[in-house]
């Protein structure tokens, strides 16, 4: 249902004028937003699948392939590699050459290389193609940012908190899948068919629209002026009367700028213009204004991916019955008590999208994140010492459906904080910096826990959920309600302004 937004008209001398956040709160948020949302939401439901993988592939292949605890450990590592990478590329051909070419090359490599890995014929093969994966789902962060900019700032948190839910299913969807295919076929089966969902974005890609924002950002005005007109004829809505102007008319990029002889240059000198372009956005997410916001970003996002994945596989590892731990073990003599343990944790997914959905656009980004922390953190806390198979997995749910909350959040406070013309570049290297956090959780979780040392694993994520939760609350801006900004004047890094 459309759900239009009180606008006010402003005039530009003796014009009526309005800015795309205008536009989109006098369209409100319907059908075409909704379109909008099933696209994205599929790429995220795709790439979950892709990550809920490594719950099930690794063990499979470390038994068939007679590897290591470490080689087990190394698989999941290169897709958090790959991810790392993948995030920031993704995000500075999303800010320089639109954000539908960002996630097209993400999801052409997810893909391509997710097929060819379903027939890695050795260890190294398939640890080099997941890590193709992971470069591609790296340019996740490129559909938030895509579907951020045609949402209405009018509860934009709980809006775009949709997108976890579709990643929550995707999940759930893995471990039903691997379910049924792993004790009939094999891991190899699984690799194809998951990639699937990520085939059925292509088919639709011709049909999906550039960011307005995005476009009228970069100049192109009357092309961000027809997909408006589109959104409000979908939406049975009007757009305000008088003309489309940028947010800003400062820091455009220079893309639009020189647009007019990018014909002229030859490959070489646009490829050193887009290299420059993308080294410059880098360096303003170090200006004046925006350095102590990226830092504290990269810590929050390091720590939140760490502790989340690391209780995905803290689940898979005390599942598999490959440990010789104690009591606590979730193990059992029924050879599917893997997918089922799994199973049951992945549902922990939805009522933490539920918790943030509920309190996001009441309490704030801020408080949401580090409440949620605080209450992961009470979860994991009795499971430093032995606990029944029944309490440790009750624990574990909870625990996982805290970090789900913190991280729906987390993801959406970056897009919001940075300005358009930065935003993907921005949310790729904070992303980037989680996956960090990723290529280590496997090293150091799964070791711990195969080594028997459940107590200081959980220490660990412990001490890690405490320095986010507090990061978090020392970030400048809460974006709750607050509207878009959109450039960044390069000529002054005082000006730069962040979610204001």
């Amino acid at each position: 249902m459309n759900e239009p937004a009180e606008t006010s008209v402003r005039t530009d001398g003796e014009n009526l004028v309005y800015t795309v956040d205008e536009a989109l709160a006098s369209v409100g948020f319907g059908k075409f937003q909704g379109l909008v949302l099933v696209y994205a939401g599929l790429a995220w439901f795709a790439y979950a699948m892709e990550v809920m993988i490594l719950s099930f592939v690794g063990p499979a292949v470390k038994s068939q392939w007679d590897l290591s605890s470490s080689q087990e450990s190394l698989l999941s590592t290169a897709v958090f590699g790959g991810m790392l990478i993948g995030s920031f590329f993704w995000g500075l051909v999303s800010d320089h050459h639109g954000r539908r070419k960002g996630f097209l090359g993400a999801t052409l490599l997810t893909c391509g290389a997710g097929l060819l890995s379903a027939f890695s014929p050795n260890y190294a093969s398939l640890v080099i193609l997941r890590c193709l994966v992971g470069s591609g789902l790296g340019g996740g962060s490129v559909f938030s940012s895509w579907i951020l900019e045609f949402v209405p700032a009018s509860h934009r948190g709980k809006r775009m908190l949709l997108l976890s839910w579709f990643w929550a299913f995707g999940t759930i969807f893995e471990a039903l899948l691997a379910w049924m295919v792993m004790p009939r076929l094999s891991w190899r089966w699984l690799l194809a068919v998951s990639c699937l969902p990520a085939f059925a974005l292509l088919l639709f890609y011709s049909h999906v629209p550039e960011s307005p924002r995005y476009l009228c950002m970069k100049g192109r005005i009357n092309d961000a002026y027809n997909i408006l007109e589109k959104i409000a004829l979908l939406n049975q809505s009007k757009l305000p009367p008088g003309e489309l102007v940028p947010d800003s008319t400062i820091g455009l990029d220079e893309e639009s700028a020189t647009s007019e002889y990018t014909p002229l240059l030859s490959t070489t000198e646009k490829m050193d213009l887009d290299f420059r372009s993308g080294f410059q956005s880098f360096l303003m997410l170090f200006s004046s204004k925006l350095i102590r916001t990226t830092l504290l970003l990269w810590e929050l996002l390091f720590g939140n991916v760490f502790s989340y994945y690391g209780i995905i596989l803290l689940t898979s590892e005390l599942s598999s019955g490959q440990s010789r731990c104690g009591s606590n073990l979730l193990k059992s003599e029924n050879p599917d008590s893997l997918y089922i343990n799994v199973f049951i944790s992945n549902l922990a997914e939805l009522p933490g999208i539920l918790l943030s959905a509920t309190i996001v656009d009441r309490i704030g980004r801020k408080l949401t994140v580090a409440f949620t922390f605080v209450l992961a953190g009470i979860f994991l806390l009795p499971l430093v010492y032995h606990q029944s198979a029944t309490l440790t997995m009750s624990f574990l749910f909870g625990a996982r459906m805290s970090t789900k909350a913190a991280y729906s959040v987390a993801t959406i406070y970056v897009q919001e904080l940075y300005p358009t013309s930065v935003r993907a570049t921005g949310a790729g290297a904070a992303n980037a910096a989680g996956k960090v956090g990723g290529m280590i959780c496997p090293l150091v979780a799964v070791g711990l826990v195969t080594s028997c040392q459940i107590t200081e694993a959980i220490i660990l994520f412990e001490v890690l959920m405490a320095i986010s939760a507090v990061c978090v609350m020392f970030i400048p801006v809460d974006t709750k309600g607050q509207k878009l900004c959109d450039s960044i004047d390069v000529s002054d890094s005082k000006q730069v302004v962040v979610g204001q």
